[in-house]
């Protein structure tokens, strides 16, 4: 079992890795959020995955890797212009809160909706937002399909096929707003599949520390 000073080392070098500068506050609020999924999990099965070093590699890192990629995105204005509030990311099918919550905790200007429609995982969710502190984010029970939105970035992490993502949450996504589809290797049958319903503008390559696997992000705008 590795002590919390052994995590945070751990934590600490994959963001070396990653390119990412957080200041002692967000790494305390990824800790302690690790520490709510294992706590849970005991109960609430939110994750398959029972070993905390596992759980960072494949969970936390693995969601830290898409933190510099989207920010790119936002700041080229690939999403649109911001509005006055800032902007509002949907991340569906959430489950844990993967990687809804680690966005939330490592981009407090956005404001993060984590929906998803198992009511124990969304109960979760609401927990953590208020454990952490943090009121950029909200845990919500129900379907993609009931959302109006409109939001800026509509997120999945292995959520469904590229085509049930889109087909499911064309309603939340904002008119000039962008998709953010977090995958394994490169699906290109996936994104033949699309057809008209959407136009993928990029595949960016990831690379997670510690995780000898492909990883990728399939951005997409509406056609």
């Amino acid at each position: 079992m590795q002590t919390r000073p052994e995590r945070e080392a751990a934590l600490r070098a994959g963001l070396d890795a990653l390119g990412l500068a957080l200041v002692d506050e967000p790494i305390g609020q990824l800790l302690d959020y690790l520490a709510l999924i294992e706590k849970w999990n005991k109960v609430y099965n939110l994750t398959a995955l029972r070993e905390p070093a596992e759980m960072l590699t494949h969970h936390l890192l693995d969601s830290l890797a898409v933190i510099r990629p989207l920010r790119r995105q936002l700041e080229s204005g690939a999403a649109g212009q911001a509005p006055a509030a800032g902007f509002r990311m949907l991340d569906v099918g959430s489950g844990a809160g993967l990687p809804g919550v680690v966005v939330a905790i490592c981009c407090p200007e956005l404001a993060v909706t984590c929906v998803d429609t198992v009511a124990k995982k969304a109960a979760f969710l609401q927990q953590v937002a208020v454990t952490l502190k943090l009121p950029n984010l909200r845990g919500l029970h129900d379907r993609v399909e009931h959302l109006a939105g409109p939001y800026d970035v509509v997120c999945s992490r292995a959520f469904a096929s590229l085509v049930d993502f889109v087909g499911g949450s064309a309603g939340a996504l904002a008119a000039s707003g962008i998709w953010l589809a977090m995958k394994g290797r490169h699906p290109a049958d996936e994104i033949a599949a699309l057809g008209a319903r959407a136009a993928v503008f990029h595949v960016e390559p990831l690379r997670v520390p510690g995780l000898d696997a492909e990883r990728c992000i399939i951005w997409m705008r509406p056609q």
